[in-house]
């Protein structure tokens, strides 16, 4: 992604003058949007809200020279920290390869899954650029919650080849079906731990943080076989970007993503102030979720958690579990809610999005899973 930057950085700077930015990005949005959506269903896309206007944004030339410096997220990653774990707990590195790509991975196992014939939940989480399964797994506190609750955590890692930065290339057409480029390396992952573990195969769950939330988004939709829920943090939604010029330009001004044909349990969580990716695509992942069911109600609550109040915006069936969640920190930034400020990209302010990410995928199971470790 580092070389793509350093390619498209000078063509996208020149179209992104001061007075044409936002302009430019609607324009090339919109010319994105009626590629990717058939004309038979522009209508319904007519129905998604439009995306807000940025609150306090930096010119788009300077998001590209952040973005070519750091990735998305646009930091130097943190020295690795190394904590203790639990007697009888492991995090153990692991490696899936096929003839079309590898990747390496970490796999942590609580003391839990070491009881005889008890089935486990699985969560893939996929980090952010510049980030690394440890760091990730330090910021989220997921292995912290899979102590307490019981469940195995897979991180899988990009890598420098595939993406200088480590960024999930979510805005890749390449990277966004089934069957190729990184959905499948993921999805292989997923299916390598539940052959080698006492794994549930009714309740995989897959989230991730940024590029890692796009690629997540994208993951879910390609392998309803395999995943009952997804969670996305501080992402972008599916058909978001097929190039990196457009991927820069929607993370500036939001996209609607294109109309997804497969029900996917969703839950969303993105700062209202973040800086590197809009807002709006947050609800744009919530209202393409939503769409996907039927004969669902809204229920909006706000709260206060910390120093940072919220809104949650929930899909139910009547009075029953949600289907899709949309959490919306006021003052928030690019970083993960709740987490521990030890990782990279997180923020211990704000409502706890590990928490309730698995609260949200514990509701949900596939009702009639196939041999997805086939």
């Amino acid at each position: 992604m580092y070389r793509i930057f350093q390619g498209v950085m000078a063509r996208t700077i020149k179209l992104t003058r001061p007075r044409k930015l936002m302009s430019t990005a609607l324009a090339m949005q919109k010319a994105a949007m009626k590629s990717l959506i058939p004309a038979r269903k522009k209508k319904a896309a007519a129905t998604i809200a439009a995306p807000l206007p940025a609150r306090s944004r930096a010119p788009l030339g300077e998001t590209v020279r952040r973005i070519g410096a750091g990735g998305m997220p646009a930091r130097k990653p943190m020295k690795a920290v190394k904590t203790a774990l639990p007697p009888g707990a492991t995090f153990k590195a692991g490696q899936f390869a096929v003839p079309e790509g590898k990747r390496a991975y970490k796999l942590y196992r609580p003391a839990l899954a070491a009881q005889a014939g008890k089935a486990m939940p699985l969560v893939v989480m996929l980090h952010g650029c510049t980030q690394t399964p440890d760091d990730f797994a330090t910021g989220t506190g997921m292995n912290r919650l899979a102590d307490e609750l019981g469940f195995l955590v897979v991180y899988p890692a990009q890598n420098a080849v595939a993406n200088g930065k480590k960024c999930w290339n979510w805005f890749q057409p390449s990277d966004q079906m089934r069957d190729a480029g990184e959905p499948e390396l993921i999805a292989g992952i997923t299916r390598q731990v539940m052959r080698g573990n006492n794994v549930d195969p009714s309740r995989v769950y897959v989230a991730g943080l940024s590029a890692g939330g796009a690629a997540a988004a994208i993951i879910a939709s390609a392998y309803p076989d395999i995943f009952a829920a997804a969670g996305v943090h501080s992402g972008l939604p599916i058909g978001a970007a097929q190039n990196a010029v457009v991927a820069l330009m929607v993370m500036q001004a939001g996209s609607l993503g294109v109309r997804q044909s497969v029900p996917m349990p969703t839950i969303i969580f993105h700062g209202d102030a973040d800086t590197t990716v809009h807002p709006s695509n947050g609800r744009a992942i919530a209202d393409r979720a939503a769409a996907t069911f039927s004969d669902l109600s809204q229920v909006v609550k706000n709260g206060r958690t910390d120093a940072q109040k919220y809104t949650r915006t929930s899909h139910r069936a009547g009075n029953r579990k949600s289907f899709c969640e949309h959490w919306v920190i006021e003052g928030a930034g690019h970083a993960w809610s709740g987490g521990n400020p030890a990782g990279s990209f997180a923020e211990a302010s704000g409502p706890d999005a590990s928490r309730e990410m698995l609260r949200f995928f514990l509701q949900h199971r596939l009702q009639a899973p196939v041999d997805a470790i086939i």
